[in-house]
């Protein structure tokens, strides 16, 4: 009976993992299409926005990613936002960004409207 309790715990586990990867995980959303890329203030970072076409079925989405252009870092994942198909992007400061009227911290916030309905 221990051995059973253990191996289904283990494989829920395993299961709740690979959905959270699958479904919500922000650094695991598909390309899409290059839109626009608008530098930072003091040049050292980027904000890269696509358009992500999600089929016949399901509207496009926006997402928007943080490149750093000094650093050796891969670009990050900052927002994702559903039935969108423009972005606009405003650099507030050197660490502040309004992307489509969300106003993030590049370096802390993430916008996914999955988790923020």
């Amino acid at each position: 009976m221990r051995k059973v309790f253990c191996a289904v715990f283990v494989l829920s586990i395993i299961a709740v993992f690979g959905v959270y990867q699958l479904f919500f995980n922000i650094d695991n959303l598909p390309e899409g299409d290059f839109l626009t890329q608008v530098d930072s203030p003091n040049g050292l970072y980027s904000i890269n926005a696509y358009i992500v076409n999600g089929g016949a079925t399901v509207a496009y989405s926006v997402r928007c990613e943080l490149a750093y252009k000094k650093e050796s870092q891969k670009p990050r994942n900052i927002y994702w936002n559903y039935r969108e198909n423009e972005v606009s992007i405003n650099w507030l400061d050197n660490e502040t960004v309004l992307i489509n009227g969300h106003r993030l911290q590049v370096h802390s916030d993430v916008f996914d409207f999955r988790r923020h309905r």
